[in-house]
C-alpha cells in the first residue's frame, strides 16, 4: 500500500495482513492461546508480545517482548524499514510489532534495565507513535 509522503522522511512502514501476526490472529480467532499461537506461528510478534504482557514474571516477560520484537524487526525489514520512519499503529498489521516493544520496555523498566527502557519508548515515539497509543491496543 503506497502512501504520498509529504515530509522529507521515509514513508511509513505497513507490514502486510498475510503476515504471520495475520496467521497468529487466525489461531487466536479459532481458540488458540497465546502459547499456541507462538508455536504455531513463532514468527508472530503478537503471539510474543501477548504472552510477555499477560507473564507475571518480569524476567519471562522480557524473554518473551524481545523475542516479539526481534520477529517483528526482521518482518519491518522484509517490508522495506530502513531503521527509521514511521510504523503506524491504526495499521492493525504494525500493532504485533508495537506491542512487544512496548511489553520489552515495560518489563525492562520492571528488571532495572532502564536504558533498554528508555531506548524502546523513544524507538516507539520515532515510529511516530506512543507508550499509550500502544497500550491502548491490549
Amino acid at each position: 500500500m503506497a502512501h504520498e509522503n509529504l515530509l522529507d522522511g521515509p514513508t511509513p512502514t505497513l507490514l502486510p495482513a498475510d503476515g504471520p501476526d495475520g496467521a497468529a490472529l487466525m489461531a487466536l480467532a479459532t481458540g488458540a492461546d497465546a502459547r499456541d499461537a507462538a508455536r504455531l506461528v513463532p514468527a508472530s510478534s503478537l503471539a510474543w508480545a501477548l504472552l510477555a504482557e499477560r507473564s507475571d514474571d518480569p524476567v519471562e516477560a522480557y524473554a518473551y517482548a524481545r523475542t516479539g520484537y526481534h520477529r517483528g524487526l526482521d518482518a519491518l525489514r522484509r517490508a522495506g524499514w530502513r531503521g527509521q520512519g514511521p510504523i503506524p499503529a491504526a495499521h492493525a498489521p504494525n500493532q504485533g510489532f508495537l506491542r512487544a516493544l512496548l511489553a520489552l520496555a515495560d518489563a525492562a523498566d520492571a528488571i532495572g534495565e532502564v536504558d533498554e527502557a528508555e531506548r524502546c519508548r523513544r524507538f516507539l515515539t520515532d515510529s511516530g507513535t506512543s507508550a499509550d497509543e500502544v497500550r491502548a491496543l491490549r
